[in-house]
């Protein structure tokens, strides 16, 4: 599992916008069609789908 960074800008908003709180999840990767993330304390994935 690679090691997660802290969500820019663009990525809280799709998080927000997701009931999810931008604080407790890193994101793993960010590509064109998906977005990976790793909760910060229960250590659990989230995979969200991005475009239409």
């Amino acid at each position: 599992m690679k090691q997660g960074k802290r969500p820019n800008r663009r990525q809280k908003k799709d998080l927000e916008a997701r009931n999810l709180n931008p604080a407790n999840w890193l994101v793993e990767r960010d590509s064109t069609t998906e977005l990976v993330l790793i909760h910060r304390f229960s250590g659990n994935t989230k995979t969200i789908k991005k475009g239409a």
